[in-house]
């Protein structure tokens, strides 16, 4: 099974970036989450939902869809809009040995206007 030692040796790129991140193992255990992504989750405690269960942050309909997301290998993206911010929110799975050891989800805020281009 893994261990959080993979966590611990996350690089400090990701602490800085304009984007919140945050890591859950198999059984849903918050094992990372970046500085953006701990400033947007504060109100729900912030640094201290490392270690906790993703799964009990979440409407049981979202963490069925996470699970089932970790069941079958997929990803995840969709738009939200709260307070007048749009995000992109991209949820996938990581690995640990070449098998699947969690989830990642990265949300970013979008622009109101936000070019588009066909290539």
């Amino acid at each position: 099974m893994y261990t959080n030692k993979i966590m611990t040796t996350t690089p400090n790129w990701a602490q800085g970036l304009n984007c919140a991140i945050t890591v859950c193992d198999l059984e849903g255990q918050i094992l990372y989450m970046n500085e953006k992504a701990q400033k947007t989750f504060s109100k729900w405690g912030g640094e201290n939902l490392i270690g906790q269960n993703l799964f009990n942050c979440h409407k049981q309909s979202s963490a069925e869809k996470l699970k089932q997301l970790m069941a079958n290998n997929e990803s995840n993206a969709y738009t939200i809009e709260k307070n007048g911010v749009k995000k992109i929110i991209y949820q996938t799975p990581w690995y640990a040995e070449g098998k699947i050891a969690g989830m990642t989800e990265i949300s970013i805020e979008l622009p109101a206007e936000m070019p588009h281009f066909v290539r």
